[in-house]
């Protein structure tokens, strides 16, 4: 069957229909990761957008459940070159086109997806619609796709309830913003016991539990658009609680101690992305997954100082807090579908708790 996909400019591309047949209306940003792609479909963070491959490859390995990163797939739709419709792996457990029918997310194949993705730089990031009716006439669709906005999908996506992964070391405190599982996970094979808690937690529930350490979790959409959860994380940063941040979590502990935050043209989302230590010189190759960025411009360096930078554009990839023991990257140590060069960070964050004790 064919599908159509239809951006915010005009432009239409025709293809194939995968996954579901319904149509949704997104925004449509590119993942430049060669392999991860069931990492990329289960992260939290694509609430409210439909990712582009641009690998002109993707599922010849297959559905892998024990990879899932959540326990869904969070992208409104998905876009790629060419489907395998036959993966080979001796994990494989299904294709990507059962996963998405089984999960109700629309797709489509057999488009030029490097094109696409030109454009999107070019132009900057838009809004797109994936459908398999044939519209002749875009004047009643563009204002459609103009309008939509990914909203407060924070909500969306955190855990609605809080849960422990027990551990014999310290107690980590971890605020689901919508995080991707192995950020847990690789607090708890270190030892820690972790308490994940809904986005919407007061200050004072995680204060109260007496944790050794809090970490702030990624997850989708802009950040200004989390007031109450900026107005909590406030609080914590007035305690004397080491605290890591990753990806949103990043951007909001900005924002709540004055700094701000902007869109980027088309962000940054691949598996690739080399970030420099402004502090020991050295380059680290790092995945991530953001359209949104910190001003550094607009930085306090009473309050953070920038600590990690991105070597391609220059953009901020961490801060320092002064005077604190808290530390923020925009980039995902944890990540698994690339390299795991800054997976130190954790260790980083459990001497932090070592020495607060």
């Amino acid at each position: 069957m064919k599908a159509y996909l239809i951006l915010e400019d005009g432009t239409v591309f025709t293809g194939t229909s995968i996954g579901s047949k319904k149509e949704i209306i997104s925004e449509i940003v590119f993942n430049t990761s060669m392999t991860g792609y069931l990492e990329v479909l289960t992260d939290p963070s694509y609430a409210g957008q439909a990712v582009v491959m641009t690998y002109p490859l993707i599922g010849n390995y297959g559905i892998c459940y024990e990879d899932m990163e959540s326990a869904k797939p969070w992208p409104d739709g998905y876009i790629v070159r060419e489907l395998s419709r036959m993966p080979s792996n001796f994990r494989c457990e299904g294709t990507i086109q059962e996963f998405l029918e089984q999960h109700d997310i629309p797709g489509i194949a057999g488009i030029d997806t490097r094109a696409l993705t030109k454009i999107l730089r070019e132009k900057g990031t838009m809004n797109g619609m994936i459908t398999t009716q044939e519209y002749t006439d875009l004047s009643e669709v563009l204002p459609r796709l103009a309008a939509y906005t990914t909203g407060k999908v924070v909500e969306k996506v955190t855990c609605k309830e809080t849960y422990v992964l027990h551990g014999d070391g310290p107690k980590v405190a971890l605020l689901d913003l919508g995080a991707k599982r192995n950020i847990a996970r690789s607090l708890n094979k270190r030892g820690c016991e972790v308490t994940v808690y809904p986005a919407l937690t007061t200050a004072e529930e995680i204060i109260a539990s007496n944790p050794d350490g809090i970490m702030l979790s990624n997850g989708p959409g802009d950040p200004k658009e989390c007031t109450t959860i900026i107005e909590e994380i406030r609080k914590l940063y007035h305690t004397d609680i080491p605290i890591f941040a990753i990806c949103l979590g990043h951007q909001l502990m900005a924002l709540a101690t004055g700094a701000d935050t902007h869109k980027m043209k088309y962000g940054h989302r691949g598996g690739n992305h080399p970030v420099k230590d402004l502090k020991t010189g050295r380059v680290y190759i790092s995945s991530q997954n953001h359209g949104y960025v910190v001003d550094t411009d607009k930085l306090d360096p009473s309050v953070a100082v920038p600590a990690f930078v991105n070597v391609n554009d220059g953009t901020n990839e961490g801060l320092a807090y002064t005077g604190k023991n808290i530390f923020t990257v925009q980039f995902h140590p944890e990540a698994c579908p690339g390299p795991l060069d800054s997976g130190y960070l954790f260790d980083r964050f459990m001497k932090m708790m070592e020495v607060s004790e």
